[in-house]
Parts: structure tokens; C-alpha cells; sequence
């Protein structure tokens, strides 16, 4: 059974604690148990099963990101339309989650949005568990730039929270900007999937797309905690990795 199945069918006896604990509890209709008292359910026959440490983590990425989507469609006072639309088409398009799946992210993004605790709390939680694993923060904040640039556009106070969490994730700002240029015409959008510019040479061009694509293979990925139902778009991202390499390759007749 998968860490949703457990978490739906409520067998579990311990999950996580902390903002993204209280979200994932308030849309499971669970009170987790503390990490503290773990060993004591353990010791007691018959008590429902734990989540393995890939099941946790997979379950903190799964709250952390539609917590940090809840609050950053938030961010102006009120959740428009298209935002709604852009995480329903997110969902649908992108991740192709099945309707627990759906019907979950939903849930858990409503609880985030009544939530008291701030998008930086969730941020932080994210973070401690994937600080040794940059290719997972980078998908996070893919997600979250594709979202706040649904509607063509990202505010001034989407633009806060953004920046609040490439400072959290240690996520630099040359990083940021070349990400967020797949969504923002900065620069071409091919140098920004490989993190290059325009005047990168050709020898760095070919050593950063050879890190890439070994950093996002899917057999790679598939082993850092993310969650199977993202899996698609992490294996997306390797294929845009691709198709940037060979754009530029064509362009510069490599």
C-alpha cells in the first residue's frame, strides 16, 4: 500500500510533525503522533504500521507543494480563477493524478489556505528534509513559478514569496532568474533549462547538459523520495533537458 493508500485508509500511526504535519492531519481527519512517542507504538502488539523514511518523504512533498501553492495563490487576499484553473490543470496535465490523488491535493490545498502558519514555515519543513537533494528543490520551485505565471503575469506580492523561498531553499538568484525565464521572457528559454546564458562556451555548455541529464534521469529520480504521482513531471523535465541540448547544439552547429 502506497503512503496515500495508508494515509486515506487512516492504518497509520505515525507520520510528520511540524505546519506541513497540522495541514496533512486537518485534510487526512488524522492527529498524528509525535516522533517522540514512535517507539512506544512500536512496542505495543497489533498498533497500526509507520510510513518508511521514502514513504515520509514522499508525503512531506506532496503536502509542502499544494500548502506553498495554497498560499502563494493567496498571496494578493484571494484566490482568483485562473488559479484555481492553473492547479486544476497542474494536476490534470501535468502530474496526471487520479481522482484520490486529485481529491487529496485539493484537501490539503484548502487546509493550507485557513491555515495560521505562513508559507515560510511550510518552506522550511520542505527543506530540511530535501536540503541534500537540489534537483528536488528545483522542482519545487518550477511548480511554484508555473503557477504564479498562469494568468502571464507574477505580482509584486508572488514575487515576495517567491523570493522568500529560493532564500530558504539556498536557491540562487542567477538560478532564479534563469528559471523563471522559462516562464518570463528574460533570456532563451533553452540556455535557461541548462542554467547557461548566451556567452557560455561550448565545452560548459556539453560538461552542465551532461550533469543535468544525469542529476534528472528517471531511474535517478525515482530514488530521492518523490512522490510516484510526480514522477511524470520530473521525467518531463529530463526531456526538456534534452530538448534544450539538441536546440542548441543546432544552433551553434556543435
Amino acid at each position: 500500500m502506497s503512503w496515500l493508500g495508508k494515509m486515506i485508509g487512516g492504518t497509520i500511526g505515525f507520520a510528520l510533525g511540524g505546519p506541513l504535519g497540522a495541514v496533512a492531519g486537518a485534510a487526512f481527519g488524522h492527529t498524528f503522533v509525535d516522533k517522540k512517542e514512535e517507539s512506544y507504538l512500536l512496542s505495543r502488539p497489533g498498533t497500526r504500521e509507520t510510513l518508511s523514511s521514502n514513504e515520509e518523504s514522499q508525503l512531506v512533498f506532496f503536502t509542502a507543494v499544494f500548502s506553498m501553492l495554497g498560499k502563494l495563490c493567496k498571496a494578493d487576499g484571494r484566490v482568483s480563477e485562473n488559479e484555481i484553473a492553473a492547479i486544476e490543470t497542474f494536476m490534470k496535465r501535468d502530474l496526471y493524478l487520479d481522482q484520490n490523488s486529485q481529491a487529496t491535493a485539493v484537501n490539503i490545498f484548502k487546509q493550507a489556505l485557513n491555515s495560521s502558519e505562513s508559507f515560510e514555515g511550510f518552506a522550511i519543513q520542505f527543506y530540511s528534509t530535501f536540503r541534500s537533494h537540489p534537483n528536488i528543490i528545483e522542482l519545487m520551485m518550477d511548480i511554484l513559478l508555473r503557477v504564479s505565471t498562469a494568468d502571464g503575469i507574477i505580482t509584486d506580492k508572488e514575487e515576495a514569496i517567491l523570493s522568500a523561498a529560493s532564500r530558504i531553499f539556498n536557491y540562487s538568484a542567477s538560478d532564479y532568474d534563469r528559471l523563471k525565464s522559462r516562464y518570463v521572457k528574460i533570456t532563451n528559454k533553452y540556455y535557461a533549462v541548462l542554467k547557461c546564458d548566451e556567452t557560455t562556451p561550448d565545452e560548459e555548455i556539453k560538461k552542465q547538459y551532461r550533469k543535468l541529464a544525469t542529476e534528472y534521469h528517471p531511474d535517478k529520480i525515482e530514488a530521492k523520495g518523490l512522490p510516484e504521482e510526480f514522477i511524470k513531471f520530473a521525467n518531463d523535465k529530463f526531456s526538456e533537458i534534452q530538448e534544450a541540448y539538441e536546440a542548441i547544439k543546432k544552433e551553434r552547429g556543435l
